[in-house]
């Protein structure tokens, strides 16, 4: 087919003639100027044969007919052909009738359909005016149909320079085409520049064309720049749309809302772009099922919604759907194709799953545990096998003790009833319980009521059990001095059944001090050995024995009897430290506790005294002080001439009490150290400082040993590894010296290291020292009242002055004052 022409390519003649020939069309409306197609001779039926500019006639145009029903006119002026066509003659003529039904104007175009030889001659012959008349060598638009049926060569247009008047021209071209590919598919003549294409074009292959023309003399002169030529390939309708898949699947949710989005399907067009070639229309051709209407399809975009709201999956799970798209814009002659579309509807929890009975009934024995009791069914319409399918069963009522477990079966969906606690017949012979069942995912129906609920009457059946020791720990009371054979009351074991003792044997299991028997018959206890309620495997005052109880069957229980021991008073008080030392340098008195094993109402207060000393200078010298219900002070003192009791010296409170290990006997002597007179217990001396006990008396330490009862002694200084007499250590001033000699070697040694104490002595936190801290205080000379009373000059530790707490009423006062920073 040839491209469309304008009037101004036609020569005059021509344009005469085809202004006589549609002049009866004037007088009705105006006529836009005339449009020529080149055509075959021979048009198929819906053959595209050139494109009309209406706009450029009439642009608010919205009616388009044409005077010629075998030619049909389209929107943006494309013109097919109806049905086929045979020119008998070179040309044919039509008007395209365009109105405007608002403001009623019309103007019409005529076209003119002229044979491709037709043309040729006209142009041989008005190849000299067209010279003459106007400048031939510039780009002329040029076009050629895809698919064309020729005849080829195919005349396209004439190329010509208005030099050819002066100069012989030659004409040729090169480029895409010509001399490269697709090769030989233009060509000029060079003698008269008429431009011809050999063969059909695919436009999808080749858009358009560029070449360029030259103009040359014989001799090779260039009187003319080269020439480009744009031959563009018109489009023809020649592609199908084809959809993106041959088969689309989508889903949507049953219940959905009417609109709700199915999907999209897509085709594509290898024609033209933006040409009704390409404009393509989507529908659905067939529903299956037919009935009812469900899915609707969007003509330009292909999404597909719902346009029902009563999709359900239990009366139809999937729909199938033909689709078709159309170029063209839908018309009928437009090319189209099919494609099937798939349509799952997807399941929704609109089922409750419901009981296929409305009660059950079960049974279990007594004592039974983790055994299944009942299965209980249940049905759902929703998908198999999945959250809306599978059921959550739960106990409503009748479970409150914990009895019953209640699980779903995986593969049958059933509920399972088990027994988790034993039952007890003797308690309760019938048991109800209310189970109501929903599904794992929520439930999006209308129903009032999301969950269904059956009512299951379980039986506990009797079973003959054996004892039951219960409670597992019963007590018993008994005195701990309790006679030898005493029968008191045991351990009772039961038959749930009967409630009674009757007819069950009892055994020992365990004993651990082998203090009783088990009667076999009734469970009774027997005293075989004496108690003791201090025995250390006695816990908070109980004794517990293991009893075992069977029946005749030999079924067994087993119970815990605890034996309480009532507590008398059969432990005396006894001083667990029996050795107290009194430092004398820093001490004056000891605490001394005593214990009771027994309990409270059998223990404190206790009497202390100095047993076992006949000797009055001893009572004189040594004193008990209560200080309360357990604890006693003992305090040394010493007297004067006049035999009156009296403290010692502050010079000789370096001297120390220690414990002796001596347990030899010896001679009771008492040598003085320092000065200070000792005598044995019951002398005539003057100064005396007597023990309870015996003691030693080593580098001016001496030690008490307290004793109950028994033979008393005052040990003398030891020299040289033996004992000395009373009467040697009298008359022998070497003892005395010995004696002051270890005091000196004693105080030299400590002095020094008394020192470091008393500079971590009295401080506060943040390390100030008390006020009387930087006074010294010195040696007040023998027999002073008053000994040193620097504020740690009593201190042997840094803590240790519990002593203060039991100081005679005149020392408290100076006690008080130097415990303050």
């Amino acid at each position: 087919m040839a491209p469309a022409r304008s009037t101004g390519c036609l020569s005059g003649a021509l344009f005469r003639q085809l202004l006589l020939t549609f002049s009866i069309l004037t007088f009705v409306c105006d006529a836009c100027k005339t449009v020529t197609l080149h055509v075959p001779s021979k048009l198929d039926a819906e053959k595209f044969i050139g494109r009309v500019n209406l706009k450029e006639c009439f642009k608010s145009a919205n009616l388009i007919h044409s005077s010629d029903p075998d030619f049909q006119i389209l929107e943006d002026g494309s013109v097919y052909t109806t049905n086929a066509i045979l020119l008998s003659s070179e040309k044919r003529t039509f008007t395209i009738l365009l109105s405007n039904t608002e403001n009623q104007e019309e103007k019409t175009i005529p076209v003119l359909l002229e044979h491709q030889t037709k043309i040729l001659k006209q142009r041989h012959s008005q190849e000299k005016v067209l010279r003459r008349a106007k400048r031939r060598w510039a780009p002329i638009p040029c076009s050629v149909p895809e698919n064309s049926l020729g005849p080829f060569p195919l005349f396209l247009q004439q190329i010509q320079s208005d030099t050819a008047q002066n100069y012989t021209i030659y004409y040729s071209i090169r480029g895409p085409g010509v001399d490269k590919e697709p090769l030989n598919l233009f060509y000029v003549e060079r003698d008269t520049g008429n431009l011809f294409c050999t063969r059909p074009v695919d436009r999808e292959e080749y858009e358009s064309f560029e070449l360029v023309a030259f103009a040359t003399t014989p001799d090779g002169y260039t009187p003319e720049y080269p020439l480009t030529l744009v031959i563009r390939i018109e489009d023809e309708n020649d592609n199908y749309p084809i959809f993106t898949e041959t088969k689309y699947i989508f889903k949507v949710s049953e219940n959905c809302r009417v609109g709700t989005t199915v999907g999209q399907v897509c085709a594509t067009d290898k024609d033209e772009p933006d040409t009704l070639h390409t404009r393509l229309r989507y529908s659905i051709i067939e529903q299956l099922p037919a009935s009812p209407t469900l899915f609707s399809m969007h003509p330009t975009t292909g999404v597909i919604t719902t346009t029902s709201s009563q999709l359900d999956r239990e009366l139809m799970d999937k729909y199938q759907l033909k689709i078709k798209v159309q170029d063209m814009d839908g018309q009928y002659f437009g090319l189209q194709t099919t494609s099937i579309c798939v349509i799952n509807i997807e399941d929704a929890n609109d089922h409750l799953p419901t009981f296929t009975r409305s009660s059950y009934v079960t049974s279990v024995e007594e004592n039974r545990i983790d055994v299944e009791i009942l299965r209980i069914a249940v049905e759902d319409k929703d998908l198999i096998n999945t959250a809306n399918w599978r059921a959550n069963f739960t106990i409503l009522k009748g479970n409150e003790n914990g009895n019953f477990k209640i699980v779903t079966d995986p593969k049958t969906n059933e509920g399972i009833l088990c027994v988790v606690k034993p039952l007890n017949y003797e308690e309760k012979q019938q048991m109800t319980l209310q189970i109501g069942v929903v599904n794992e995912a929520p439930y999006v129906g209308s129903s009032r009521s999301a969950m269904n609920t059956v009512t299951v009457t379980v039986n506990v059946e009797n079973q003959d059990e054996g004892p039951e020791c219960s409670p597992a720990v019963q007590t018993v009371r008994i005195k701990e001095n309790s006679p030898v054979r005493t029968k008191v009351n045991g351990y009772k074991a039961y038959d749930p059944e009967t409630r009674s003792s009757n007819g069950l044997r009892y055994k020992k299991l365990s004993d651990p001090e082998g203090w009783v028997t088990v009667e076999e018959n009734s469970g009774s206890i027997v005293i075989l050995r004496s108690l003791d309620r201090e025995a250390e495997t006695i816990r908070n005052g109980i004794y517990n024995i293991t009893v075992l109880a069977s029946d005749k069957d030999g079924r067994t229980c087993t119970g815990t009897l605890g034996i309480v021991l009532e507590d008398v008073n059969d432990n005396g008080p006894f001083i667990p430290q029996w050795r107290v030392t009194i430092c004398k340098s820093t001490m004056s008195s000891a605490e001394i506790v005593a214990v009771d094993p027994d309990e409270p109402i059998h223990g404190p207060p206790f009497d202390f005294a100095l047993d076992g000393v006949s000797d009055s200078d001893v009572f004189r010298t040594w004193r008990l002080t209560k200080i309360n219900g357990i604890l006693f002070t003992l305090v040394c003192g010493a007297s004067g001439a006049a035999k009156k009791p009296k403290v010692f010296p502050d010079d000789l409170a370096q001297q120390n009490l220690i414990i002796s290990n001596t347990e030899a006997p010896g001679d009771d002597k008492v040598c003085s150290t320092n000065g200070f007179t000792t005598h044995t217990v019951g002398g005539s001396a003057q100064g005396f400082c007597g023990t309870l006990g015996s003691g030693v008396k080593t580098g001016g330490q001496e030690t008490i040993e307290m004793v109950k009862g028994g033979h008393q002694t005052l040990d003398s200084c030891q020299g040289a590894g033996h004992h000395h007499t009373l009467d040697s250590c009298r008359g022998g001033q070497v003892e005395t010296d010995r004696c002051r000699y270890t005091y000196s070697e004693w105080y030299s040694y400590t002095q020094p290291r008394l020192g470091e104490k008393v500079q971590l002595c009295n401080q506060d936190d943040n390390h100030t020292h008390a006020q009387d801290y930087v006074l010294s205080y010195k040696y007040e000379g023998r027999g002073s009242a008053a000994g040193s009373v620097g504020c740690c000059s009593e201190r042997q530790e840094e803590d240790g002055l519990e002593f203060l707490d039991h100081l005679e009423p005149k020392f408290r006062t100076l006690a008080e004052t130097c415990m303050k920073r």
